[in-house]
């Protein structure tokens, strides 16, 4: 009796040991063809047997053979190690769905409620194999086939792990609870890892509706625009950029930056934008348009402050006229590609109440190519703001660069995609239209 009580034991114990290794193999990244390999890997590993992951990604559509492993010591390429997904069936002519070629394998979608006995892992009619581990299955024996959904109770299956041991005694209840939580552990992450990228998604698309494309200019006015996110998964921010089309041929320039990052700043850029169309629709002049909306903000004090530049162009006068709200000056593109800062009046962010907006004109010459930008562009850390500016104003792009090449050529020198805050930009140039 002693000896069965310190044999059990000694079965707990690795069953434990085997679920603690189970944790720290599965799920280390929310990427899903990543945790399938995982799941595959301790499987064949810890089951001494082949194993395979096939995942359902649509209602209704066949699964997917997103991975694959053998056990250590079963020779061939795979191996000890686990092999990237298959084709999906349905690109493949000809071809039959994973669970088809598995007599008697629980289909992905159905739930196994309790444990599945051993038994049942054997390919029905077939007499249990008695070959010694590691050697040769006996002539006329079948293969032993462990099938369990990868889903956790109460939730639809993410799709379907199965064994296959070729040699040695059929699977156990230890083995069946074995892997049936490693499947579920695998697909836990696999919901992580696919809310995750649902929120992603709505993120994304919420980011390209608050950072749309620019209002529509006067027809003699060309622009091109450009939106970069501060890393990989900082999907909004407070940086925009857009344009008003005014009286006389005129149009609004803008481009602002909401302190702060995520959702908020999104929210209250939005607003700012929002705001901002209203006062140019008066057809204030820039200081101010910035006058009216510091006053407006200043009365709500839930709002974020911003940096904002208005710049009007008058195509039919050659002229802009700029206004600041604490933002970092434009730059002119000028013909020859040379780069040259403007200089003007800057006032306090919005939302301060201080007022103090100015206005700053100057020509634009034929073939100059007003730059809007975001601090993100040229700020660097630990690198003085002043410094940042003249490697802008050092830029020498192509001659006769067009709004599209120079916010091209500005974001790929400055290295702005490897920025470390959101970078919104906005290029505009007088159109030349030919006189018949």
């Amino acid at each position: 009796m002693a000896e069965r009580e310190a044999e059990r034991k000694d079965v707990l114990l690795a069953r434990v040991r085997a679920m603690e290794e189970a944790v720290g193999a599965i799920g280390t990244t929310l990427d899903e063809t990543t945790t399938c390999r995982e799941l595959a890997a301790f499987a064949a590993r810890r089951l001494d047997a082949s194993a395979t992951v096939d995942l359902l990604t649509e209602p209704g559509a066949a699964p997917w053979r997103a991975a694959r492993a053998e056990p250590p010591g079963a020779g061939g390429p795979a191996a000890g190690r686990t092999a990237g997904p298959a084709p999906h069936p349905a690109t493949t002519p000809g071809a039959v769905p994973p669970t088809a070629t598995i007599p008697g394998a629980v289909p992905p979608t159905a739930t196994i409620p309790g444990a599945v006995p051993p038994t049942a892992t054997t390919t029905p009619g077939a007499a249990p194999a008695e070959a010694a581990p590691g050697a040769a299955p006996l002539a006329g024996t079948a293969p032993h086939r462990l099938s369990l959904p990868v889903a956790v109770d109460g939730e639809d299956p993410a799709g379907t792990v199965t064994l296959t041991r070729t040699a040695g005694p059929p699977f156990t209840e230890d083995d069946t609870a074995l892997l049936r939580y490693a499947a579920r552990l695998a697909a836990r992450h696999l919901g992580h890892a696919r809310r995750l990228a649902a929120a992603e998604g709505a993120a994304l698309h919420l980011q390209r509706a608050l950072v749309a494309e620019p209002g529509r200019p006067h027809p003699n006015l060309e622009i091109a625009g450009g939106y970069l996110p501060a890393g990989p998964r900082a999907l909004v921010g407070g940086d925009w950029f857009e344009t008003v089309r005014l009286h006389f041929g005129r149009s609004l320039l803008v481009v602002g930056d909401v302190m702060g990052h995520g959702l908020d700043a999104a929210v209250d850029m939005n607003a700012y934008r929002t705001a901002l169309r209203e006062a140019a629709a008066t057809d204030l002049p820039p200081h101010r348009v910035l006058r009216h909306l510091d006053s407006v903000v200043a009365e709500d004090d839930a709002r974020r402050p911003a940096t904002v530049l208005l710049v009007r162009v008058d195509p039919a006068r050659g002229a802009a006229t700029f206004a600041s709200a604490g933002h970092l000056p434009p730059a002119v593109i000028h013909a020859d590609g040379s780069a040259e800062l403007v200089d003007l009046d800057v006032g306090p962010p919005l939302g301060t109440g201080v007022g103090g907006y100015e206005p700053t004109t100057r020509p634009l010459r034929p073939g100059d190519t007003l730059l809007l930008f975001t601090d993100g562009l040229v700020e660097r850390r630990g690198e003085d703001i002043d410094h940042s500016l003249a490697r802008l104003a050092s830029l020498r792009l192509p001659p006769d660069s067009g709004p599209d090449r120079v916010v091209e050529e500005v974001l790929g020198r400055l290295g702005a995609h490897r920025a470390e805050d959101d970078v919104a930009v906005l290029a505009a140039r007088i159109r030349v239209r030919s006189h018949q």
